[in-house]
């Protein structure tokens, strides 16, 4: 007899900003056997490490190529500018793109949003990440525009944000190739999607067992619904209609009263 194999890791790829631990940790709780490894990765990494199968799944930022990945749109983030706490916009609570018309406005290499060219002026060099455009933002080289999550990410207390309304936005998804749709990955599906352990669209629900037609003794087994309460309803007729009233052929049609001619 040879021992079961070990049950293989669930690979899940991430981008920065996107917070796992909720989806994680219901991971844990229903398949306890099956380890879960998180790999954070660049944008661009996470498509990569989906397609060649370094990762089973995926919380990326759309668009995602539709002909090869699958995805679940999941939330749309906040678009914010980041800036140091004592800048003009923050006695606002939320500005416009023409709030930075006068703006050095960062544009990261690793940029998120997807647009040609920000608001404001363009720096002389694009940063090559965006951790290394929030230190050019703490030193009042410029301002940045991320999604929110990231100006989070990269937190100091020296700088804060602001709503900025008019900006693209960053829509988070989960993720996974097509052609690669495992049994563990129908079962994140199913934890992210919000599915409880006995959904019907649940890999981990208990298969139901198939309904008997008959029973031992060859005979139709009972029913619950419809025919049950026909057959309570009929022994209640016969038994206001006087003795024998399970019978078709006694006094259950004889004692009913006549009409009135």
């Amino acid at each position: 007899m040879t021992d079961s194999p070990e049950p293989r890791s669930f690979r899940l790829a991430y981008v920065p900003g996107v917070t796992p631990a909720k989806w994680v940790r219901i991971w844990h709780e229903r398949l306890p056997d099956v380890p879960l490894e998180l790999l954070q990765m660049t944008a661009a990494e996470v498509s990569d490490a989906l397609r060649d199968g370094t990762a089973d799944a995926g919380f990326v930022r759309l668009p995602v190529d539709r002909t090869v990945f699958s995805a679940i749109p999941l939330y749309t983030e906040t678009t914010v500018v980041v800036v140091p706490k004592d800048h003009v916009v923050t006695a606002a609570e939320e500005v416009t793109s023409e709030d930075l018309a006068d703006e050095v406005v960062l544009h990261p290499l690793d940029d998120v949003l997807g647009w040609d060219r920000p608001p404001g002026e363009a720096a002389f060099e694009r940063p090559a990440t965006t951790e290394d455009a929030i230190e050019l933002v703490a030193a009042n080289i410029g301002v940045l525009v991320v999604p929110q999550s990231l100006a989070r990410l990269h937190h100091r207390r020296d700088l804060t944000y602001r709503p900025l309304t008019d900006a693209p936005q960053s829509d988070i998804a989960l993720s996974w190739r097509e052609d690669a749709t495992t049994d563990l990955v129908e079962d994140f599906i199913g934890i992210v999607r919000g599915r409880t352990v006995n959904s019907s669209r649940g890999r981990t629900q208990p298969e139901p067992e198939p309904k008997k037609g008959r029973g031992k003794s060859g005979g139709k087994a009972p029913t619950a619904g419809k025919a049950t309460a026909r057959g309570t309803s009929g022994a209640s007729r016969g038994s206001r209609g006087g003795a024998g009233g399970g019978s078709k052929g006694t006094g259950a049609r004889r004692g009913k009263p006549r009409r009135k001619g």
